[in-house]
This record gives structure tokens, sequence and C-alpha cells, in this order.
């Protein structure tokens, strides 16, 4: 399990509350989505003893590394919130629910001059009105035939008004259900009217209608009619599962983010003062579906009002978002919303609206994510704080450590070959101290033969930086900081290349010790001591790594069968044949050069002179030192 997700403590923090869980793996995709009653209950049961559970079950709970809940209303909205999720993370532990399976929607043609009322399986950009998603198909037709009897509205295909002469009405006006505008016994006027009716009831306003059908279930069961009194108890209780307001989904199709903020206040240890610890949680509407959510951790000083964090908030996250939707839900009103209007409305190219929903299904949706800003905050103020440490708390150790401005991005540069055959380099970055694997750059080495480490260092900063300055897309972004792999060499190499493209960007080198680990920071011509057991030192330490890791990956994917077969070429006296049984013999090139003379002389074919040949070659750089025994 993570080291910072402790899965015995979060189960302990579960609310009894109905909602989604989301399943984590260890490269934290999204792996099951699921809903329950009762997190506290349904999640707890994943963990504990497999007794009884299915091998799915069993194999998907040992790849859990972090799990995260929304909290809902109702079992009906985690249901729906559940779809939504699934059809857009599609998890591989879903098989049950991969079948794309829609759920009904009550459908009201206003668009016809004589509008019906029907199942729909999906929302469609028309005329129409839809109610919904709902869980069952029974609620909707038992509500569908409530309204039926109760509004007079058709039922039929055709296509009205209709001209054509000798049209008879159908069934449903002989028994008292329609008024048959089909043959003109109702104007579109008077039929329109009743629709609207229909449109209030499904819209909420159900009270006179409920109060009307329980007196004639009374009435009826006083007059031991016990069978009328069973059907008018079920249209109530039909009435009622649509009359559950469904917040998950809108029939406008809109897109939407709501916002809203839960704050704490904290002391801190050895502290004069108070710090405010604030989250922000994000649900985005896509498409009229809420689809994820995502929450934010916030500092600010302890005076300041929750509206101001959240308008700073708004600020700062929609300053660096690719995606800015039509409309902002928040829970209060900020300071400058027309101002941010404004900007937000210039930055997507369309109006932007900031709205405060006073009541109805917007205001229930910016609720829900109020309480879950609040059971973020509860549940991860330890965790995140932690987070906020080796993130942005390692950073400003890092800037404050060099005396620098700012630290926030940092490049890594590494080079990666063996004996000289395709020498690559990777670049990678990391934002505000977490990766940004979408600014991750790859480069093979094209000027430079052999194993040059410092030339080719030259090549790929020279070739990223003159991107830069030419605009090219994905290096207009300059560094705050450069790091090398490597100490005094690599850092003068990058220093030259930034001083000859006038580029004034501070580069400091990762110093390894004498058994590959990250030992210190060079800087300015000075190894700086470094506390080894602080975030800041972990960062650098995590950053040499991934830098290695992104080259290495690179140069494997370079090493194809095909071109390690060249490089064996070049060992005079392996042919063809000699080649392919070193190749079956071992199974890569690295197997190649680590053998000994001997292990390389049992291969198929090969005998020990052309073992030592092989031998040689891979270590021609050691000439002068001991000799093939």
């Amino acid at each position: 399990m993570s080291g910072s997700f402790i899965i015995e403590e979060e189960l302990k923090k579960l609310p009894g509350q109905p909602g989604v869980y989301i399943m984590h793996g260890a490269g934290d995709e999204i792996i099951y989505v699921g809903k329950a009653v009762s997190l506290k209950n349904r999640v707890r049961q994943y963990f504990q003893s497999s007794r009884n559970k299915s091998p799915k079950i069993v194999k998907m709970v040992s790849q859990i590394e972090r799990f995260e809940y929304i909290v809902t209303d109702s079992e009906l909205e985690a249901l729906v919130l559940e779809s939504n999720l699934i059809k857009e993370h599609r998890p591989k532990y879903n098989t049950m629910l991969k079948d794309d399976k829609t759920y009904p929607y009550i459908k009201v043609t206003l668009g016809e001059p004589f509008p019906r009322i029907l199942v729909a399986r999906g929302m469609k950009k028309d005329s129409s009105k839809y109610y919904g998603p709902y869980p069952t198909s029974g609620a909707v037709r038992d509500t569908i035939d409530l309204l039926v009897r109760m509004y007079h509205l058709r039922t039929c295909r055709r296509n009205l008004p209709d001209k054509r002469s000798g049209m008879r009405p159908c069934l449903n006006y002989h028994i008292g259900q329609c008024d048959a505008p089909c043959v003109g016994n109702i104007s579109e006027e008077d039929y329109r009217a009743n629709v609207m009716r229909a449109v209030r009831f499904l819209d909420g306003d159900t009270k006179e209608e409920i109060a009307e059908l329980t007196e004639k279930m009374q009435k009826a069961s006083q007059e031991m009619k016990f069978e009328e009194a069973a059907g008018y108890r079920d249209l109530i209780e039909s009435i009622r599962i649509i009359g559950e307001r469904q917040k998950i989904t809108s029939n406008d199709g809109d897109d939407r983010d709501i916002i809203a903020v839960a704050v704490d206040t904290a002391k801190e240890d050895n502290a004069s003062m108070n710090r405010t610890e604030a989250v922000a949680q994000v649900f985005f509407v896509r498409d009229g579906k809420l689809i994820g959510r995502e929450h934010f951790f916030l500092t600010a000083e302890d005076t300041e009002e929750p509206a101001m964090i959240l308008r700073s908030f708004i600020s700062q996250y929609y300053a660096g978002t690719p995606f800015i939707p039509k409309e902002l839900m928040i829970e209060r009103e900020i300071p400058d919303r027309e101002l941010l209007e404004e900007w937000l409305s210039e930055s997507r190219g369309k109006k932007v609206r900031i709205l405060v929903p006073r009541r109805g299904t917007k205001e229930k949706l910016v609720e829900m994510a109020a309480e879950n800003a609040a059971n973020t905050l509860k549940r991860d103020r330890e965790r995140m704080v932690r987070e906020e440490m080796r993130t942005s708390g390692a950073v400003r150790e890092i800037r404050d450590l060099l005396g620098i401005v700012s630290a926030n991005r940092m490049e890594a540069y590494d080079i990666s070959n063996i004996s000289g055959f395709e020498s690559v380099g990777s670049m990678i970055v990391y934002d505000k101290g977490k990766p940004k694997k979408t600014d991750y750059r790859k480069f093979k080495i094209r000027t430079v033969e052999g194993p040059n480490d410092y030339a080719s260092m030259e090549e790929i900063l020279t070739r990223r930086f003159t991107r830069a300055k030419e605009g090219s897309a994905g290096f207009t972004v300059l560094p705050d900081l450069v790091l090398m792999d490597g100490g005094k060499g690599q850092v003068h190499i990058a220093e030259q290349v930034l001083r000859d493209m006038e580029l004034d960007i501070p580069v400091a080198g990762m110093v390894k010790d004498d058994f590959h680990r990250t030992r210190g920071i060079w800087f300015h011509d000075e190894e700086l001591p470094i506390d080894t057991s602080s975030e800041g030192f972990k960062l650098i330490t995590r950053i040499q790594d991934e830098a290695h890791r992104f080259a290495i990956e690179y140069h494997r994917l370079l090493r194809s069968k095909g071109q390690v077969r060249s490089l064996l070429d070049d060992i005079e006296g392996i042919g063809e044949t000699r080649r392919k049984a070193l190749l079956r013999s071992f199974g890569s090139l690295e197997a190649i050069r680590d053998a000994g003379i001997e292990e390389l002389s049992q291969a198929p074919s090969m005998n020990r002179k052309a073992a030592e040949t092989v031998w040689a070659y891979f270590h021609k750089e050691n000439e002068g030192g001991s000799e093939p025994s």
C-alpha cells in the first residue's frame, strides 16, 4: 500500500452515508467504481476475509493502492453517478457494467403540436424536455401511465394534426384516457394546457396529486376495495420515486463546474499564530453529466474569509486549466464576481457565468460539493499536509537552499547509452514538486559518436533551448531551474549553452556517491550541504531517478532486434549465425555485455576465440586493465 495512504486508517474514517467509492491502482489509475447505501459498510467488506469472495474481487483488492469516495443524498444519486464515472473512466474491474447500460428518462415531446410523454433511453439536444435518469423502468412507466390517465395525453405515434379523412380514435379514447386530438375532439391550446400540467407534475409540484390519490386510496380501503386501494398506493410510491430530485444529471447538456470550499483552522506546532487550511472541491459536469471531481489543498492567512479563499482559488485555478466551462456554480457570493466573469469569458472566448444557486437542483449540487469538501478536509487533512510538504514544501526548500527566486518548474536532463550505441537524452519536468509527464521530451543524439556524455548533453540542451527561442510547440515554457545528472562538468556544459543562448536560468547538478545514489546539489561551483532527511533532498532524489528512468526507457525502446544485431555485426568474426545464437542464449545486449568469456564461449556456434573477441569489444574502454582469462 502507498506510504501516504494507509488503508486501515482510512477505513475508520468512512461515513455511513450513501455514495460512490473509487478504487485506484499502483499507477493511480481508476480500477473500480462502485456505489453503496453505506460507504462505511460496503468499502470495509473488500478488505475483510477473502472467504466467499470471487477470484476477480480478490485480485482487484490486491491491486488497490488507495480509494476515494463521493457522498450523495441517496442511493439513486449514487447509482447514476456510478454509471457516469464508469462510462467516463472505463475501470478494468467494472466488467459487469461495461455494456453501456442506459437508464430510462421521461421525455416530453414539446416540439410537437400535440406532445406525448414517452420512455427514452438517453437524452438528445432537441426541443423535448427530459426528466431523469431513473433507476427502474417500472417506476417511469407507472408515472407515464398515471399522467396519461390524469391529463388524457396521447401515446400513439400518429403525426398530428393528420388531415386524412376517415380517421377513427383508438381504444384509449373509448376507455376515457385520451381526448382524441387525432379527430379534432380537443384544440391544440387546450391539449397543450394539459401537457403543461403534466410538466409541472414532473417538475416536482405533486402535492395536490398525491393528496388526491391518498384520499382515493383511503376511500377505496374503507369501501373494502383493497385491490383498487393497492393500485393507488403503488402510484403514490411511483410518484415519490420520480419526485426524488435527481441532482447527478441535468437535461440541458451544458458544461459547468460546481465549486465549494471547506475551511479549517489549526494551531501550528511551536507557532504563535494560526494558519487557515482549506479544501476546494470541484465537480465536473460535462454534457449535463457529473463525470468526476477533484479537490485542491489551499493555505491562507488565519483572518481570510471563506469568500476570499474561494475567489482566490477561482482566479488561480482557471488561470492554468485548459478548459473553462460556460458556468461556474459556487456556494456563496465572492468579491469581484463580475470582474472574474469578464476575465473567464475573455479566456474562454464565450460568455461565462458565475452563479450562486439559491434553490432547486443547482443548490443541491452545490451543497453536495460543500459536503464532500468538508469530508475531504476532515479525512485527508494530515495526508494533504504531508503531500503539500512533499511537493510545494520541498520546492520551497530547494529554492531557499539555492537562493533563487523560484523553482516551481524544474527541468532535469540525463544521457543514456551502452558502449556509445544509440545515445539518447531525456528531459523531464517537475511542476510544483510533481512530475508533469506531458512536458517530458526525448532526444536521439545525432551529432556525437561514441560514449561522450558531455558532448551529448551539449547537443540536447542546444536543441531544447533553440526550439524555445523559435517558438516550437512544447518547448516555449522555460524552466525556473535546470538540473543536471552530474556535478561540475555537466553543470558547466549547461551554463555555457544558456550563456550562448543569452538565457538567465540557474543550473544545479545532482551529485551521486560511489554507490550511484543521490548525495547532494552542486551549485555555483560548490557542493551545498543539504539535510538528507529533508523533503527537498528527497525531491531531488526522485527527480534524478525519474530522469534516469526516462532515459533508460527510451534507450530500450530504440534497441530493437535490428538495431542490436547491427551492433553485433560490428564485431569481427561474429556473423549472422553467432549473432542469432548469442541473442537466443542471452536474450539482450546487456546480458551479452555482462557475460564472462566462459559463458560466451558456451553459447551455440561460439568458441573461446570468438568469445574473447565479443568480450573485448564491450570492454574496450577498459583497455590497460585486466586481461581476459
